[in-house]
C-alpha cells in the first residue's frame, strides 16, 4: 500500500476520529460528525477497533503525552503525514508490537471511544440507546 492509497481510504476517517485525543470532550456536533464520516465506510465495529487501536492511537497517544502538544486542534497536514508515516511502517513485528500494547495507548480515550462506538451502534440499529 502506499501513500496516497492510505489517505484516500482513510484520510477522512482518520481526521474525523482525531479529535478523540484533544483536550476536550467531544460534543454533539463532534460525535455526530464522526459517526457520519464512520456510516461512509463500510467497516464493521471490530474494524473500527482495530484501526482506533493500531492505526490512530500510537501516533495521537504521543499528542496528548507531550508537555507542548496539541490540545486544542490539530494541523490536518501535519497530522495527516504523521498517520502515512506510521501506517506505511505498521507490518509484522510493529503491528504485533503496537496490539501489544494499545491498552496503554487508548486508555486516556477510551471512554469517549466507547461513547462514539456505541451511538454508531445505535445508527445501525443494533442496540438501544
Amino acid at each position: 500500500m502506499n501513500a496516497q492509497t492510505l489517505v484516500d481510504e482513510r484520510g477522512k476517517l482518520w481526521l474525523a476520529l482525531a479529535p478523540l485525543w484533544l483536550d476536550r470532550e467531544p460534543g454533539e456536533r463532534d460525535y455526530a460528525h464522526m459517526v457520519t464520516v464512520i456510516e461512509r465506510h463500510d467497516l464493521t465495529l471490530e474494524q473500527l477497533e482495530w484501526i482506533f487501536r493500531l492505526e490512530l492511537a500510537p501516533v495521537l497517544s504521543r499528542h496528548q503525552m507531550s508537555v507542548a502538544g496539541t490540545w486544542q486542534r490539530f494541523d490536518d497536514y501535519q497530522l495527516m503525514q504523521q498517520l502515512v508515516s506510521h501506517n506505511l511502517r505498521l507490518t509484522g513485528w510493529r503491528r504485533k508490537g503496537w496490539a501489544l500494547f494499545s491498552g496503554l495507548t487508548t486508555l486516556m480515550t477510551r471512554h469517549r471511544w466507547n461513547e462514539l462506538i456505541e451511538r454508531v451502534a445505535v445508527a445501525r440499529g443494533e442496540m438501544p440507546r
